[in-house]
């Protein structure tokens, strides 16, 4: 079997759409293509997934989707859930240890993973992989002599262990496994490609150091972006609240995808949508509305997760709250303390959960984001009293009737 070289350059063209860094450069990636397709042996992709949470949101596609480009040229998967890593946790980007989590709540946690994954992989093609199956069986010398293999001067050499060292910040010793454990995963499991985010440069270039210390041919490695969350500002995270996640009921990720502002809109057709790429350079021109090309975004990645009929459910749905100004239905009802006859609105948002904080609220004020009784607000200082209830609204989406007592 060979393959001719401009079909391996396209190849490779494909595959590195919108990767940040190739590390082995791309020479590197042609030759071990070539020379898997000759083989008739496929590369081996890895990508790997700590369960630090129990759902996968639209960040997490990203990686899942370029190892589902791979999938469809026939390479093989790796799908690493890091059930052993988890328990360490992830030093990236932390400014303390984070706090350890329990071997049962990283299995919790790992069985959704396996689960929405395959809402985009085929899982008859994914090699789904533990990587507790061999760190479990390795032995306190097996240990040391993988620790060996790396220097603490090294490690200090990664920009959050440094800034932390330098601030007098305490730097736990488990923590610097973490990427020696992430780099062993490739020697295990023999990768010839690793993808990750620009996050886990530091980690991943550990992958290929180990496997050429072990005697392996070092991994390509594919670093692609963070995806932006829905305050266009942090990444996407869980932990910021500005995450879609991917098992959201469908009115939920339609609703958040036609929240998302238009330049925002475009990374997310870059990072995540399936269009072709003239439509997509239509809409980069302006001969597409902006409305109309969110609407055919939301759908699509509400139909990728949950169907089209779904999806269209949803898209009706939102047309009938937002472009008829109907009010949903189904409303929460929220009970607040009264605390006299009137109360700051900045508080009575906090207390009905659509907002943080007391400056959360005051942002979402002065962004003129928040209705009551369909009003919006401009004022900051504004009180409501407390003798009725009324009708709360932050945003396009998020409704509460308030119920004082």
């Amino acid at each position: 079997m060979t393959i001719q070289p401009t079909q391996a350059q396209e190849q490779i063209n494909f595959l590195t759409r919108n990767a940040v860094n190739v590390i082995g450069n791309k020479f590197e990636f042609y030759k071990k293509l070539v020379a898997a397709v000759e083989k008739g042996k496929p590369l081996r992709v890895k990508a790997g997934f700590d369960p630090t949470a129990p759902d996968l949101h639209l960040g997490h596609t990203v990686l899942i989707q370029k190892l589902k480009e791979f999938q469809d040229l026939g390479h093989h998967v790796l799908l690493l859930i890091g059930d052993f890593t988890g328990m360490i946790g992830d030093p990236t980007g932390k400014s303390e240890t984070r706090k350890s989590l329990t071997k049962e709540e990283v299995l919790s946690n790992a069985k959704t993973y396996t689960s929405q994954v395959f809402k985009i992989l085929d899982e008859r093609k994914t090699e789904v992989v533990f990587n507790s199956s061999w760190m479990e069986r390795l032995t306190p010398t097996d240990l040391i002599g993988l620790m060996s293999k790396y220097t603490v001067a090294r490690m200090l050499e990664r920009d959050d262990f440094h800034k932390r060292y330098r601030e007098g910040r305490p730097i736990a010793i488990h923590e610097f496994l973490y990427p020696l454990i992430q780099g062993y995963d490739s020697v295990v499991l023999k990768s010839d490609v690793e993808i990750g985010g620009t996050d886990q440069l530091f980690n991943l270039l550990v992958g290929r150091e180990l496997q050429r210390e072990m005697g392996q041919e070092p991994q390509v490695v594919l670093t692609m972006p963070l995806l932006v969350g829905l305050d266009g500002v942090q990444k996407m995270s869980k932990s910021y609240g500005n995450y879609i996640g991917i098992a959201e009921p469908p009115h939920e990720i339609f609703g958040k995808v036609m929240s998302i502002s238009d330049a925002l809109m475009m990374i997310y057709y870059d990072l995540l949508s399936g269009a072709p790429g003239e439509r997509v350079e239509a809409i980069k021109a302006g001969a597409i509305h902006p409305k109309e090309a969110k609407e055919a975004l939301a759908f699509e990645l509400t139909a990728r997760f949950c169907g089209a009929v779904e999806a269209q459910k949803a898209k009706e749905g939102f047309k009938a709250l937002f472009a008829r100004k109907e009010t949903p239905e189904d409303i929460e009802e929220v009970g607040v303390s009264a605390e006299g006859e009137r109360v700051w609105i900045a508080k009575v948002m906090v207390k009905a959960g659509l907002a943080k904080s007391t400056s959360e609220a005051i942002r979402l004020i002065e962004q003129g984001g928040v209705r009551i009784d369909g009003v919006r607000v401009t004022d900051l200082r504004a009180e409501v009293t407390t003798d009725k209830g009324l009708l709360l609204q932050v945003g396009k989406r998020f409704f509460k009737r308030v119920v004082f007592s």
